[in-house]
């Protein structure tokens, strides 16, 4: 996938964002070239129109093709999970993971529905990262092994990524990492996560409030910082994102964890994270924080905060509907029916 060697050092990860490829800009304009030419008014399916141009202008190829769907979901244990930051102890994240692999969790019905090829990823659950109110929760070889295992999970021969992860206390370490990169109030940021209680969110603000006073020395280099905070499933799924602009592979961010995961992206790279959609707005209220301080907008608005990757598998049912609608429609010329005046 990449000439150069895998990166051992942090800064080697923002050498790699910023020498990643732009869009096809040929292709994208083929897309809306054939837009112009379908029996509809311009612009009458809104989005949808704008999603085909992002789908292969980032495919690098027209037509567009989704026949090769990848969803990823990565586990990873969070030492800050002690600190009663969740509803659910910090087994569940393994107790899932054998769920997902028997075929019993959400996620698995949309995989099937949308004939989605399903990899689950446990990293190193056994040893939870550092609790991070007392040490950063990765040093630097931590951090750079979950990375590249999640760059190894993409392949060019996907057509769409969607990527999810699981991890009891995950939403604390996406408030506090959030928090720190983008600043505001960290109270603003933090949400009750799987169900917390007045005392557990109370708890939880606590601990974010820790982290980030603990940790705020580190202010000019974002994956440093992402490594005071962050479990191994935010490495991975950073690593994923990156791999996937190289290996042209359009990219579905579930929900709020996933989205903090890419977020240092954005601020070391202007359009660094322009290939991948947002799936849907998280219930977390640190999630439509995160999307105003990235500029995005979410696909869908259902009020999910389950994780697992479920909003980006929906997602990727509309954007199969995006290009279905695209390539299928008649032209005017085609269908024989007058096109708007000139």
């Amino acid at each position: 996938m990449l000439d150069s060697p895998l990166p051992e050092k942090f800064c080697q990860i923002q050498d790699l964002v910023a020498s990643m490829p732009a869009m096809d800009k040929k292709s994208a304009l083929k897309a809306k070239e054939r837009e112009l030419l379908l029996t509809k008014p311009p612009g009458s399916l809104g989005k949808l129109e704008e999603i085909v141009e992002w789908l292969v202008s980032w495919q690098g190829r027209y037509p567009g093709k989704l026949e090769n769907i990848k969803i990823a979901i990565f586990a990873g244990n969070h030492g800050v999970a002690d600190r009663g930051v969740s509803a659910y102890p910090a087994e569940v994240t393994a107790q899932m993971v054998e769920n997902f692999n028997k075929g019993g969790a959400a996620i698995n019905q949309l995989a099937n529905m949308i004939g989605a090829e399903l990899e689950v990823i446990p990293l190193d659950l056994d040893t939870p990262v550092n609790d991070f109110t007392k040490a950063p929760a990765m040093d630097e070889k931590e951090f750079l092994s979950a990375f590249c295992k999640g760059m190894g999970v993409v392949d060019i021969c996907t057509d769409l990524l969607c990527l999810g992860e699981m991890g009891i206390a995950n939403t604390t370490a996406a408030s506090a990492l959030s928090a720190s990169l983008f600043g505001g109030d960290p109270n603003d940021w933090i949400g009750t996560g799987t169900g917390l209680d007045n005392e557990g969110l109370k708890r939880k603000r606590e601990v974010v409030s820790i982290g980030i006073k603990k940790h705020r020395i580190i202010k000019n280099n974002p994956i440093e910082l992402m490594s005071c905070f962050s479990g191994r499933e935010f490495a991975a799924i950073l690593g994923a994102v990156v791999a996937a602009r190289f290996c042209k592979v359009p990219t579905i961010l579930d929900g709020f964890t996933c989205t903090a995961a890419a977020s240092p992206i954005h601020l070391i790279s202007a359009g660094g994270l322009d290939h991948c959609q947002i799936a849907h707005l998280s219930q977390e209220p640190g999630h439509k924080k995160l999307l105003h301080a990235l500029g995005r907008d979410a696909l869908i608005d259902f009020e999910m905060r389950l994780g697992e990757g479920t909003g980006a598998a929906l997602s990727a049912n509309l954007i199969r509907a995006a290009l279905q609608i695209h390539s299928g429609m008649a032209t005017f010329s085609s269908a024989g029916i007058s096109g708007p005046k000139d």
